[in-house]
Formats: C-alpha cells, structure tokens, sequence
C-alpha cells in the first residue's frame, strides 16, 4: 500500500433496545466493563494496531461517546488538585487515545449505510471497521494480523471466527477456501444469518474488517437486504466474488478471546471474564466466585 492504513471506523448509531431501560438515556456504547465504557476498549484496540484517526459514527443522544474522548477541564482540575494523581491519568488517558471524529448516520438503514457515510471522512484508502458489540482482549491480537494480511495480499480482510453450528443463524457465515496459511482463509461466499441447517460453513463473521476503499461504490449500489436495511455483507459478498474488483476478500480465524457484549448474558460473562483476570480485582474476585457458586 502507498502509506500505511491509519483510518478506523466505529459504527455506533444503534438503539441498543437489548439492554432498555438503562440505554434510554445511555448509549449502549458507553455501558460500563468493568470500569471503562465498552467503546473505548474498541478505540484502544485500533490505537494499539496502529491506527491513529477514529471516526465514531454516531446517532440521536449519543453525545455521552464524544464527551467521554474529550477534556473535562472541571473535573481534571479537581483531581489536581486534591492530589488524585492515578485518577487524573486514568481520566486523561481515555482524551489522548486518538484523533477522534464523529459523524450522524441519520436514517438507521444499516451497517453497509453506517459504513457508508464514513466516505467523505476516509476518502481512497483502505479502512478498518471496528463494532463496539465485540471486544477482543488485548493479549490477543487480532487487527494487527488482519492489517498484516491486508498489506501482503492488496485485499478486503474479515474477521472469522469457528462457531457452534447451532449458532450460525445469528451471523454472517462464509464459505471459505483454505490457502497456504493456517489462520487466512480465501471467502468464496457469504451468507447473512442463514437458516438453521443451511448455513456453508461454522466460521461466523466477527466484528472486524479491513476494507478497500472500491467498498463505498459497491455500498452506494447495494439495495436493501434482511430486515430491509443495507447489509455491509452484501457488498462483501460482491467482492468475494470478483477479485478484479479490489483482489478478493480473505478472512482471518480468530481463535482467541472475544467477548460478546451484544446481550445481556454475554454481557455480564464479559465483564466477569475481563475482571478475573485483573490483577487489582482478580485475586478477591475468583475466591468470592468459587464460594458463590458453590452455594448455589
């Protein structure tokens, strides 16, 4: 590539009618793991691959995202001065993660319109597409591979990840060829939550992509598909099936830790996940749960 990629993209227009009523003034982005808002592990993520411009697109009350990325001179002043050094840091490190941007996506037509109206912002090179729904822990990595793979092979690179065949019908799901690397993948094929039983595969498409910027003509002509909205896998689905267009889309399988925020069970295993293996929560918390669990 002419420069290295330095863009992400953060869809986070959605309702979050799952977690109503505590989304009603809060956007789901902003629920707490743990001790940090789920969008920010989402924005750490793509600082620590490299990626330096984070354009969040946003909808109606969704103000608390860029508040949470900008300076609080009242509060950074009180903690100054009461002495509050650690806690200061920790308020400061969320302002200097990245060069933020945000944009409305207006009418809620989708991920591929989501996507879409980041192409002003992004212009003619590639892009990453981070969704606030998935967390990869950071012991992990994931975006950097997929930044890898994107650069050797001048392509469109997805996020894969091996399912439970009884659960294929809540994603995306590609049928795949295999190629001369264990964990890359050449996609043939995709299916947008398919039927029980009709699924192509158990590699369900996980929330992260590296994408060509030839996407937003596809985008722009793509009509709407399930649940009458434009779904960002048709337009997939189109380059996988001409590599002319912008050399193909591959696919990373991610077998490392993902935590699944998108409902409220996985929610809260999200957060317990993540706590236990803090050092400062971690060594009081996995003996209260063993005795909790226990009584049960």
């Amino acid at each position: 590539m002419a420069k290295p990629l330095s863009k992400a993209v953060i869809p986070a227009a959605g309702l979050g009618t799952r977690f109503l009523p505590a989304t009603k003034a809060m956007p789901k982005e902003m629920l707490p793991v743990v001790d940090k808002p789920a969008i920010q592990y989402v924005v750490e993520e793509a600082v620590d691959a490299g990626l330096s411009d984070v354009l969040v697109v946003t909808g109606r009350n969704k103000t608390a995202i860029d508040n949470h990325f900008d300076r609080v001179y009242e509060l950074e002043s009180t903690l100054e001065q009461k002495g509050k050094g650690e806690m200061l840091r920790v308020v400061n490190e969320s302002t200097a993660l990245a060069d933020m941007h945000y944009v409305r996506q207006g009418d809620p037509l989708g991920l591929g319109h989501a996507v879409l109206r980041a192409r002003m912002h992004v212009g003619n090179e590639p892009f990453a597409v981070l969704l606030g729904d998935d967390i990869i822990d950071a012991r992990d990595e994931l975006l950097k591979r997929m930044l890898e793979v994107t650069e050797a092979k001048g392509a469109t690179v997805i996020a894969l990840m091996e399912v439970d065949p009884s659960m294929t019908h809540l994603y995306g799901v590609a049928s795949v060829e295999a190629t001369d690397e264990d964990d890359v993948v050449k996609v043939t094929g995709l299916v947008e939550k398919p039927e029980q039983g009709s699924q192509p595969s158990n590699l369900a498409v996980i929330g992260r992509y590296v994408l060509q910027p030839e996407v937003f003509d596809i985008l722009e002509k793509t009509p709407p598909g399930k649940g009458g909205e434009i779904q960002l896998t048709d337009a997939l689905l189109t380059l996988a099936d001409d590599d002319s267009i912008a050399g193909g889309v591959y696919g990373v399988v991610f077998r490392g830790r993902r935590y699944d925020t998108g409902d409220k069970l996985d929610y809260i295993k999200a957060i317990v996940q993540l706590a236990t293996d803090r050092s400062d929560l971690g060594p009081d918390l996995r003996p209260w749960l063993k005795d909790f669990v226990a009584g049960l």
